[in-house]
């Protein structure tokens, strides 16, 4: 089987030949990409595809977004400064204004100044948030279907939920709970109007020609926990997931950190599966413990191997070891994608991506 039927499949309740074996490679790309050792275009060609063929690793992650957002009735001014670069929004509300900060040496950018600083920003916030609308852009996962072939399947992207948007991207964890506990009520009105009008999006996204429609969360449950999980997250995801399935399409999440205080709500969601789960020891719940979470659900678990095990900082043997009794746990039943947990790092080896496929072949058909 190919790569591509392996996992829809799997995907559809049924059993491939061997567990299924898809990895985001799209970090270590960006690395190679400000390295120049790959063309700043490579991510958007068949050469990125073949480059997946010849590691061996099915392709299911490209970080799209299918549609245009377009904020209206706002000055907005964008310039960079040496490795930072600054958005601000004025609105009849207030000023907002964000800064991120690319870092050389992990070929990723931060956070140095947040959108969204107190609950004197709701105000303008909300007018961007009531101002904005989303068009379709469908023609980047179009040329995906093409390329992607016998290696994998299209992903895209609906936005984060409203909780996670906040936290990830336009407030961080401490406004967050500040906001909320000052505020409780007017927070919650930003977390509601958000909500409809991300809603929007998501149905854009549900109606891109894709196999699958990720809610990219980001979530960890040390930021999160259950408390904000059942009063801010739980009734979109569902909402969100439910719409995907009925269109026909496999609904999952990205949850990429901590795992033991949420993972039994996210898999009570009714979601197709939940992706990047990293165990221990990198993450909090050893890939033996994972078959507690699926009693009574259906969900699917992708992941299983954690970034720095791509690495010189494992030796060959851990990382043969550590592969073979992922796969030892994932062959009983086919209910979980091997993947990378979360990514291939920019110090990933070519050969240890490679030597999966060799131990999936040997190691992960089911029953043996």
């Amino acid at each position: 089987m190919t790569p591509r039927e392996r996992v829809l499949v799997l995907l559809r309740g049924g059993e491939p030949d061997q567990v299924p074996w898809f990895g985001d490679l799209d970090y270590w790309a960006t690395s190679m990409i400000h390295k120049k050792e790959v063309p700043e275009n490579f991510k958007e060609t068949d050469e990125y595809i073949q480059w997946h063929r010849d590691l061996g690793v099915g392709f299911y992650l490209q970080g799209y977004f299918p549609y245009k957002e377009i904020i209206e009735n706002c000055d907005i001014r964008t310039w960079n400064d040496g490795n930072k670069r600054y958005r601000e929004i004025t609105t009849p509300k207030g000023t907002l204004r964000e800064c991120w900060q690319w870092l050389e040496t992990s070929f990723s950018e931060g956070h140095v100044e947040y959108l969204l600083t107190s609950e004197e920003d709701l105000p303008a916030y909300n007018f961007m948030i009531e101002n904005t609308r989303y068009e379709p852009d469908y023609t980047f996962a179009e040329k995906r279907t093409e390329q992607a072939g016998e290696m994998g399947v299209v992903l895209v992207y609906t936005p984060r939920s409203p909780f996670m948007h906040l936290l990830a991207i336009d407030a961080g964890i401490n406004t967050i709970a500040m906001t909320a506990m000052a505020a409780p009520g007017a927070f919650g009105e930003t977390i509601e109007l958000m909500g409809a009008k991300f809603t929007e999006a998501a149905e854009i996204a549900t109606a891109c020609p894709a196999e699958i429609v990720m809610t990219p969360e980001n979530l960890s449950a040390e930021m999160v926990g259950s408390r904000f999980f059942e009063r801010y997250m739980r009734d979109i995801q569902t909402e969100w997931s439910d719409m995907i399935q009925k269109a026909g399409k496999f609904s999952c999440i990205h949850m990429d950190g901590t795992l033991k205080a949420l993972l039994k709500e996210e898999c009570s969601i009714g979601l197709t599966f939940i992706e990047a789960l990293t165990p221990a020891p990198v993450g909090d719940i050893p890939v033996e413990d994972w078959p507690a979470y699926l009693k009574d659900n259906g969900t699917i678990l992708w992941g299983g191997i954690p970034g720095v095990y791509f690495t010189e900082k494992v030796g060959d043997q851990e990382f043969d070891d550590f592969v073979k009794d992922v796969l030892a746990v994932m062959k009983r039943e086919p209910r979980y994608v091997l993947g990378v947990a979360d990514q291939v790092p920019p110090d990933g080896l070519a050969r240890r991506v490679q030597r999966v496929r060799d131990l999936v072949d040997r190691f992960g058909r089911y029953g043996g």
